[in-house]
């Protein structure tokens, strides 16, 4: 039953109490209301008495049904108080009820989620006992392998030492020979020489002088806006060629360091030179991953190599034939060109990039220089690697012949400067100095025409000259204020050639 139907009940019941307890008493008076009609005088004060004394008796009967009259009120505003109290429990009891079916939910993703996460964490121990234990196995094999490494440097070491020492004696015989060669042929020299003209009679031998060393500045020409990278000379000529950032190709006169030509046409910024040993063409490696051919006499581009997917930054002519050119470019790849026909011939794909190229003085092999420090010969037919060897700790920047092209310059960004015996690859001299660093990945150094001097340009804009058979410094010509990038001889012994970043060029006598 509601609130309302036991409060009325309750009512109801407390109603029907007074009614009975109001007829109880009119039976309890009707005796003394039969009395009273009785005559008055026979009854005298007795009933008198009795009559105030049941009206007393009503009237606090009165009394007491008016107190329960008012009594039941309270009670009944009572038991509403307690009606909406007992509604706000009951509301405050579903509240809860809802909060502990959802906290309920909440505990069992909780529980699935730690269940989860109990579960990756048993994985990731049982993981990381299995990584422990390939841990101690791995520095186990590392304990040995250092063992035998150091083991296996102490036996490099003695050999290196024993190489050392036969090198010494080699060295020693080999200089003890070289003076007695000169010794004895100095007469033949005297008679050879003609108004400075040597003439060897060597079979394919070609007219030089012997190189002096340079000493002084003879001309500092602003040849380009911006850098110039490559510069050479013309065979048997002192005219000089050069070519810059501004994508100009031009041609000096050193003896006067006035412009005499200037070649247009390249796309892209002229990163190396070569020339024909007819002096006829000349090619320039580009930036616009072009290689393109020009007529000297002309000026007009006879060919534009298109090929590479990349900047094209090295470059060389057969000097056996002046028809089949070499190129390397950032694109991993070297490529062999047939200039009468104007295509490519082979391509050589390494995974390291080239930064330089030259041919072999009998135009069948190949040597390039690569970034990861390798010098490497492949044969030019089938592209075959025929050899390599470890030249420098970091990148090859420069290659170059000697003219007898038994020996080859390597220049690397390891500031180092070898020089290799072209038959076996061995090392036959370093040259270093403490002031000298190369600029770029493709900084050339050269040779002197007479094989005895190597030239290279530095950071700091000097340009540092070595003797081959002293392996010392013999001269630093300063007069560049920027990084020299190339440096070039005059195969008529003089003068040498150098160009640096800010596109001057410097020749030197």
């Amino acid at each position: 039953m509601s609130q309302d139907e036991i409060s009325r009940e309750a009512i109801k019941h407390a109603l029907k109490a007074l009614r009975k307890r109001h007829l109880l008493e009119e039976g309890a008076h009707s005796p003394a209301f039969t009395a009273v009609s009785r005559p008055l005088a026979s009854q005298g004060s007795e009933w008198k008495e009795k009559a105030e004394n049941l009206e007393v008796e009503l009237q606090q009967c009165y009394k007491a049904q008016a107190r329960l009259s008012e009594q039941l009120v309270v009670e009944v505003a009572e038991c509403r108080a307690s009606k909406a109290l007992v509604q706000e429990k009951e509301t405050a009891i579903t509240d809860l009820q809802n909060e502990l079916t959802q906290t309920r939910d909440e505990s069992s993703q909780l529980k699935a989620t730690l269940e989860e996460r109990t579960k990756a964490l048993e994985l990731v121990l049982s993981e990381n006992q299995e990584l422990k234990a390939q841990l101690d196995e791995m520095t186990v094999k590392a304990k040995n392998a250092d063992a035998e490494n150091k083991m296996l440097i102490d036996r490099w070491m003695l050999q290196k030492m024993q190489d050392a020492e036969r090198l010494n004696e080699a060295n020693a015989l080999y200089e003890d020979m070289i003076d007695r060669l000169k010794a004895s042929g100095l007469e033949n020299l005297a008679r050879q020489q003609v108004d400075g003209v040597v003439r060897q009679c060597e079979e394919g031998a070609e007219y030089f002088v012997e190189s002096p060393i340079p000493t002084a500045c003879k001309h500092k020409i602003p040849a380009h806006e911006g850098g110039c990278a490559s510069i050479l000379f013309q065979y048997n000529s002192g005219k000089l060629i050069s070519g810059g950032q501004d994508r100009s190709i031009k041609m000096w006169d050193t003896i006067t360091g006035s412009l005499s030509h200037t070649l247009y046409g390249c796309l892209g910024s002229v990163l190396d030179l070569t020339i024909t040993h007819d002096n006829k063409s000349v090619i320039a490696a580009s930036s616009s991953n072009n290689l393109y051919v020009w007529d000297v006499n002309s000026g007009r581009i006879r060919h534009t190599l298109t090929g590479h997917s990349d900047k094209v930054c090295a470059v060389d002519v057969s000097k056996v034939s002046s028809r089949h050119v070499v190129s390397a470019a950032y694109d991993r790849s070297i490529k062999v060109w047939d200039l009468q026909k104007g295509y490519c011939n082979n391509t050589i794909i390494f995974h390291s990039n080239c930064n330089a190229v030259c041919f072999s003085t009998d135009g069948q092999t190949i040597c390039s220089g690569h970034v990861d420090g390798n010098l490497r010969l492949w044969d030019v037919q089938t592209g075959k690697l025929l050899s390599e060897v470890a030249a420098h700790s970091l990148a090859v920047t420069s290659i170059s012949l000697s003219r007898n092209g038994n020996i080859v310059l390597t220049s690397g960004r390891d500031n180092l400067h070898n020089l290799f015996d072209m038959r076996s690859l061995e090392v036959c001299g370093t040259l270093r100095a403490n002031g000298n660093r190369v600029a770029s990945n493709w900084s050339r150094s050269c040779i002197s025409p007479d094989d005895n001097y190597v030239a290279a340009g530095s950071a700091d804009g000097s340009v540092y000259i070595w003797s081959i058979l002293k392996a010392d410094i013999v001269s630093t010509l300063r007069e560049h204020t920027a990084s020299v990038l190339c440096c070039s001889w005059s195969g008529l012994g003089k003068p040498l050639a150098s160009s640096d970043k800010n596109g001057i060029i410097c020749t030197w006598t």
